[in-house]
């Protein structure tokens, strides 16, 4: 498959129509978002958020996308009431990027989103507060896929091993995402790239993200015999291996090569992560 762009995807939906918001956006970009389960109808169906809800403003990313990811929060997982809110900001998710790629970010209001997703108003701004806040939790499926495929690498693995592991088990086309789907991260990418708003929703998801790997990191670099890294080096380790990864992903967004490429993001992350050398990776 050949890169595509944002011009070339509303050209093709004017022309031949999309077919729905869940099918247009491949679920939520991985397997485990497609795995939190439609949300009820008593989701879509409840009253307006109260008053105390509107006045606290923005939710933090984490709210907005669910809150942590699953395995940090303890050997229950979240409640059947997260994951179906979890569900219902993904649905709204996949609505607003369908929309923006058919009309355009401008021309798209939260109404629309809300009607495309199935929910009341009132129910789109218990979630997020604009508009363009609603791919936060796409963006967030992806960044923080991978800082857990870092934590579930062979443990016997050095931690650059199993920064590699991760690159190759996340963003290889076939393995750990669809082909169809990176060329919508592209396509999402290139949309954010033109709004300032929207590129601050992906930056933050980053930050989100690189903070969980920080976690991670702390884990893997320190064991009970050890001593305990700072936690500023450990900070600074996933910070790196974090703009690693996320250069080589934009990089990518920007050009023109299939994702499945020698070019394609899996080579550029690598070849970023091989450059860093000798980093000591927060050892003490």
């Amino acid at each position: 498959m050949t890169g595509t762009n944002p011009a070339a995807h509303a050209s093709a939906a004017r022309a031949g129509g999309f077919s729905s918001s869940a099918e247009r956006i491949e679920g939520s970009l991985s397997s485990a978002d497609r795995a939190a389960g439609p949300s009820s109808s008593a989701d879509r169906a409840a009253g307006p958020s109260s008053s105390a809800d509107r006045a606290a403003g923005p939710r933090s990313s984490a709210d907005r996308a669910g809150g942590s990811s699953s395995w940090t929060r303890g050997a229950d997982g979240p409640s059947l009431t997260e994951r179906r809110k979890a569900a219902t900001r993904m649905e709204i998710a996949r609505a607003a990027a369908g929309l923006f790629m058919r009309d355009g970010l401008r021309a798209t209001r939260t109404e629309d989103i809300a009607r495309a997703a199935g929910v009341a108003p009132r129910t789109f701004y218990r979630y997020f507060a604009g508009k363009e806040e609603c791919l936060g939790p796409l963006f967030a499926a992806g960044v923080q896929k991978w800082a857990e495929a870092v934590r579930d690498a062979p443990a016997e693995l050095t931690v650059p091993e199993a920064l590699h592991h991760a690159v190759v088990q996340t963003l290889t086309p076939g393995v750990g995402v669809r082909l169809e789907s990176m060329e919508w991260v592209r396509s999402l990418l290139r949309l954010a790239e033109g709004s300032p708003a929207l590129f601050r929703v992906w930056g933050q998801e980053c930050q989100a993200a690189e903070r969980t790997l920080a976690t991670v990191l702390a884990a893997r670099i320190s064991t009970p015999a050890d001593d305990v890294a700072p936690a500023s080096e450990i900070r600074l380790s996933a910070a790196v291996a974090s703009a690693a990864l996320r250069v080589a992903v934009e990089a990518w967004a920007a050009g023109d090569d299939p994702a499945d490429s020698p070019a394609g993001p899996v080579a550029l992350a690598v070849r970023h992560l091989q450059a860093l050398g000798d980093f000591p990776w927060g050892a003490v």
